[in-house]
């Protein structure tokens, strides 16, 4: 099958190198690339551009005008403009490990969609992979084992045949757009994020619930699809679960009233642009 790769990023252009460096090592490439840029300057560009010369699939660069936190709008190009058969969604802080696509490609099953997990790395790991460190994928790196929305210890190396078993008994885990995949149909059906939803938190958790709705089931992957984590200060605010927050309001929404599908996505990019207007 063919697999579209959407790299989010935003004003990280040493982050998003390593990013592409690891895509060019993958075992099983992706088809295509597509960089869905959140109103990032023209070092960015820079880095797409070069790198557009050295892979050997198409990488596209998706811009939009920074107009504050807009993930949901900004994917959304990017899937309109994939033409792929399925889609890997990556965070452009997340170093991949070479099986991470092949991965992907291995579980998909329709019906399914996969949630896969990040390593995250402490400040002084993240320092030495921006410096051009190689990544360490084992129970022994430099890694914050005891956060929540990070991989385990126990999870944390490459076992395909412990992943098969683990990905049959288990529905999910933390919802985590910077490593999630899809059959793109799936993603049209329920015409992808709710660009309702700008600023911080709860748009991937809102599509994971409508597509549920539809029918779909989540999968996790454990030992599989691996990637580290690059630490940055986090913009999530100090209650991600506050329903005072608009996200959360629309995202116990569409949990309490099973929507399938929402009004503003995908369908709402026609030929979104490849180039940004400043490169």
């Amino acid at each position: 099958m063919k697999i579209s790769l959407v790299v989010l990023t935003y004003n990280w252009p040493d982050a998003l190198e390593r990013v592409l460096e690891s895509i060019a090592a993958q075992r099983r490439q992706p088809d295509e690339v597509l960089i869905a840029d959140d109103g990032s300057g023209p070092a960015t560009a820079a880095v797409i551009s070069r790198w557009q010369s050295l892979l050997p699939m198409p990488v596209m660069h998706l811009w939009q005008e920074d107009k504050g936190f807009r993930a949901a709008r900004c994917r959304n190009k990017a899937i309109a403009a994939s033409s792929g058969d399925y889609v890997i969604l990556l965070d452009g802080d997340m170093i991949l490990h070479p099986a991470f696509v092949g991965d992907h490609e291995r579980f998909a099953e329709p019906g399914f969609f996969l949630q896969g997990g990040r390593l995250k790395a402490s400040i002084a790991e993240s320092t030495r992979l921006l410096s051009g460190g190689r990544p360490v994928f084992a129970p022994w790196s430099d890694a914050h084992f005891h956060e929540f929305d990070g991989t385990q210890r126990l999870y944390a190396f490459h076992q395909p045949l412990l992943a098969k078993l683990k990905a049959r008994s288990r529905n999910g885990g933390r919802v985590m757009s910077c490593n999630m995949s899809f059959w793109r149909q799936d993603l049209i059906q329920t015409n992808g994020f709710d660009e309702r939803m700008e600023g911080y938190g709860a748009e991937d958790r809102e599509l994971a619930v409508r597509l549920e709705n539809s029918g779909l089931q989540r999968r996790g992957l454990k030992w599989a699809a691996l990637a580290v984590h690059l630490w940055h200060n986090s913009r999530a605010p100090p209650d991600v679960d506050d329903m005072d927050l608009p996200n959360n309001r629309l995202f116990h929404a569409t949990r309490t009233r099973k929507i399938t599908r929402c009004e503003n996505g995908i369908d709402g990019h026609v030929a979104p642009s490849q180039a940004p207007p400043h490169s």
